[in-house]
C-alpha cells in the first residue's frame, strides 16, 4: 500500500502535476456557476507555476538536503563495498533499443565505476528493479546498469545484482540481505546528494551501516539561493525533485521507515 500511495498520491502532490491539475480544474469551473472560483484557481495556478519555475525556490528546497552530508573522506582507508542506488537508467527504453539509456543522475554510475577502479577489492552492489507502479518483471534497471558498468571496465564478477527493489526502503533491505555486511566492514552508499538524507535514514533503520558518498548535485552553493531560472521547466524540475524528498522524508518518518526525520552525519 505504501508503494502504491507513493506512486499515485505522491506523484499527484508534485508541484508541476498539482498546479497544472489545479489550473485545469479552474478552467472547468469557469464553465459552471462556480466561474468566479474557477478564475481564482486558474490565476493562482499560473502564478504559482511561475514562482516555482522562475524563482530560486527549488534551490532553497534543495540546498539543505544537499548540504546535509559532506563529501566522503578517502583518508580513512579503502571501503569493503559500494552500494549504488538506481535512478540513473530507464530500463524500458534500454530494453527497447538494446543500449543503455540514461534518464538522469548518471553521476551515480560514473562515480561508482571510478570508485570500483580505485578500490579493486571492493564489492559493488547495483540496487535497482523497476520503480513503475506497473512493471514488466523481465525489465530491471540493475540489469541495464550491469551492462553500463562492464562498458566502463568493471568486470561482471565484481557486480552483485539487486534487481527486486522498487523504492529506497527495498534498496536497503534487499541489498543488506544480499551482502550480509559484517561488523567492522565499511560500505559506501552512492546516490544523489539531495536524496542522501532520506537514503541514510532508511539504511540506518534497516541496520545496514553505510557511509554517504553524495554525487549528482543540483546546486553549487549559497550563491544559487539567489539565482533565478531562465527556463520554467528547469525550475519546476528542481522544485519537484526537492519536494519529492521532503514529502518522502515526512512519509517515511511518520511510518517508521527511517531513523529520523532529517538524518544527520553524527548518526541522529
Amino acid at each position: 500500500m505504501f508503494f502504491v500511495l507513493s506512486k499515485t498520491v505522491g506523484i499527484l502532490l508534485l508541484p508541476s502535476n498539482f498546479l497544472i491539475s489545479l489550473g485545469i480544474l479552474g478552467l472547468i469551473l469557469t464553465l459552471t456557476r462556480f466561474a468566479f472560483l474557477g478564475r481564482k484557481l486558474t490565476y493562482a495556478s499560473i502564478a504559482l507555476l511561475a514562482i516555482c519555475g522562475f524563482s530560486p525556490l527549488g534551490n532553497w528546497l534543495l540546498y539543505p538536503l544537499e548540504q546535509r552530508f559532506p563529501a566522503w573522506d578517502a583518508s580513512q582507508g579503502a571501503p569493503d563495498g559500494i552500494v549504488v542506488l538506481g535512478g540513473s537508467i530507464d530500463p524500458e527504453l534500454s530494453a527497447a533499443h538494446g543500449v543503455t539509456v540514461f534518464s538522469g543522475a548518471v553521476d551515480r554510475v560514473i562515480t561508482a565505476a571510478v570508485l570500483a577502479h580505485r578500490y579493486p577489492n571492493a564489492r559493488i552492489v547495483l540496487s535497482g528493479g523497476s520503480a513503475n507502479l506497473v512493471a514488466d518483471d523481465a525489465v530491471k534497471e540493475a540489469d541495464q546498469a550491469a551492462v553500463a558498468f562492464e562498458s566502463l571496465g568493471v568486470p561482471s564478477n565484481r557486480l552483485i545484482m539487486e534487481r527486486r527493489s522498487r523504492n529506497t526502503q527495498e534498496n536497503a533491505a534487499f541489498s543488506k540481505a544480499l551482502v550480509s555486511p559484517k561488523p567492522g566492514e565499511r560500505w559506501l552508499l552512492v546516490t544523489s546528494a539531495y536524496h542522501m538524507p532520506r537514503s541514510i535514514g532508511i539504511f540506518r533503520q534497516a541496520g545496514f551501516a553505510v557511509e554517504p558518498y553524495p554525487v549528482d548535485w543540483r546546486t553549487a552553493g549559497r550563491a544559487d539561493l539567489l539565482t533565478f531560472s531562465v527556463f520554467l521547466l528547469d525550475g519546476l524540475a528542481r522544485v519537484d525533485a526537492a519536494l519529492r524528498e521532503w514529502i518522502g522524508l515526512t512519509a517515511y518518518w511518520i511510518t517508521g521507515r527511517t531513523s529520523a526525520f532529517f538524518p544527520a552525519p553524527d548518526g541522529r
